[in-house]
């Protein structure tokens, strides 16, 4: 029999999101998004993430040596960030990382990462060992070719991980589009119909002025 794995929903009091090396010097040579498209989804995961409350660890690798700091739309993005650097491969491995996770308490990870098969596979499939529930969110981890993400995108769900997009998890947690935070993730994903969102709760808000009046 398959077992098929349907967690539980994400919420904001059960989840945290791990942002793996995005460093100028990675990036640029991903193939499977534009350069742009890619900062884009990441900038708005990363945004989006941090108006619903989520802890927020980040890391780089080698950033003097190697592959150069995180990029600079994701840095603004988050200013008061901390960005562990290190040298493993697979950023659980680094005690500070591992630390930093489970410090947040929660028990649903949000991978994203450059290389989608290295960089988020590799500490998504290693949360799931350690009894944690991973997911990794694939537009917000490009890579180099396409064997490398059809690969990778099979491995993790070999492992037990769940795949999806950045939004669709952030809007999972969003859970209630009445909530105060509504229009600031769906400003920060910058979907194409994110102005139709406000537009529309603020003709509700007019309308249920009106009846009040």
């Amino acid at each position: 029999m398959t077992h098929i794995l349907n967690p539980e929903p994400l919420t904001a009091e059960n989840a945290a999101l791990v942002l793996v090396d995005h460093q100028v010097g990675l990036i640029t040579g991903v193939r499977d998004y534009s350069v742009a498209e890619l900062k884009h989804n990441v900038v708005g995961l990363a945004k989006a993430a941090k108006a619903l409350g989520l802890p927020i660890i980040t890391t780089t690798t080698s950033a003097d040596t190697l592959w150069g700091p995180a990029f600079p739309e994701l840095t603004a993005a988050l200013p008061d960030q901390d960005f562990i650097d290190r040298t493993t491969v697979n950023a659980w491995d680094d005690p500070r990382v591992e630390a930093a996770i489970r410090a947040s308490g929660r028990k649903k990870l949000i991978f994203a990462g450059v290389s989608l098969e290295v960089c988020a596979a590799f500490p998504a499939m290693r949360a799931v060992r350690e009894g944690f529930e991973a997911y990794v969110a694939v537009d917000a981890s490009g890579t180099f070719n396409m064997t490398k993400r059809e690969t990778g995108l099979m491995r993790l769900v070999q492992s037990g991980v769940v795949v999806a997009d950045g939004a669709s998890l952030m809007v999972e947690i969003l859970a209630d589009n009445a909530v105060p935070q509504a229009g600031h993730v769906y400003q920060s994903l910058d979907m194409d119909w994110a102005n139709l969102v406000g537009q529309v709760r603020a003709s509700a808000a007019v309308q249920g002025s009106g009846l009040l009046s």
